[in-house]
């Protein structure tokens, strides 16, 4: 029964093979397919906007705070300004530095000359760094999920599919292409959203990763100059 109201569908003249009618048209383990592809695509460029704005957030950020910090003014007075309650990554580097290297001067009475108080403040920034990073690059493993899954899913929607559109044909006797082209591109739907959700992702993600790579970088480099400037410091007092 459910084979001959298909054949009958494939079999309609005004067949509807806009977007919408191709979805209403199809079996219900492709309009599944659909939907899941559909969600991960509207995911993805959620994503990616707030990776994107995150960014451009962080890098301002990062640039008014390394003006204030290489103006001259005094490191302590920074700190309680901006790096006791860090509102940024780059801050929150500083303060994590500043903070162990008071820390240790304040119970051991000893400077960041001294190995063991350089590495821990190394330590320190090292950790934040890693721990920034992470915040930055959550959801970063669901872009390159979606772009490296998602055209085999829409793959096999569409091969489930074909199959389900051969099965109708078959109970007809009649390959016609006007019986056989609405089923087929029901079908090829599927991959078509698949690689719609698969591209952008592919895509930002290489973008977006090369992206916070750089801001590592750069919050290393900080850290590094900043390590330097305390040791400096250590040794002028000496």
């Amino acid at each position: 029964m459910d084979q001959a109201v298909n054949s009958a569908a494939l079999a309609a003249p005004s067949a509807n093979l806009s977007l919408w009618g191709l979805f209403l048209e199809a079996d219900i383990v492709v309009k599944l397919v659909m939907l899941i592809l559909l969600l991960a695509s509207v995911w993805v460029w959620a994503i990616i906007i707030e990776k994107v704005l995150s960014l451009r957030r962080v890098n301002r950020e990062a640039s008014e705070f390394e003006d204030s910090f290489w103006s001259g003014g005094s490191l302590d007075e920074l700190y309680e300004r901006e790096g006791a309650d860090p509102t940024n990554p780059i801050a929150a580097v500083f303060g994590a530095a500043m903070s162990e290297w008071k820390r240790s001067v304040r119970i051991s009475g000893i400077d960041i000359g001294h190995t063991g108080v350089k590495e821990r403040v190394d330590r320190a920034m090292n950790v934040t760094i890693m721990r920034e990073m992470e915040r930055l690059e959550r959801y970063m493993i669901f872009l390159a999920s979606v772009g490296s899954t998602a055209p085999f899913v829409g793959l096999f929607g569409t091969v489930w599919g074909i199959m389900h559109s051969f099965s109708a044909i078959a109970a007809m006797h009649n390959t016609d292409l006007a019986v056989v082209a609405p089923g087929i591109a029901e079908a090829l739907f599927a991959t078509a959203i698949g690689l719609v959700a698969a591209i952008p992702a592919v895509l930002a993600y290489n973008k977006l990763s090369n992206d916070l790579a750089r801001f590592a970088a750069r919050l290393e480099g900080f850290g590094a100059e900043f390590a330097a400037i305390l040791s400096r410091q250590s040794e002028e007092r000496k």
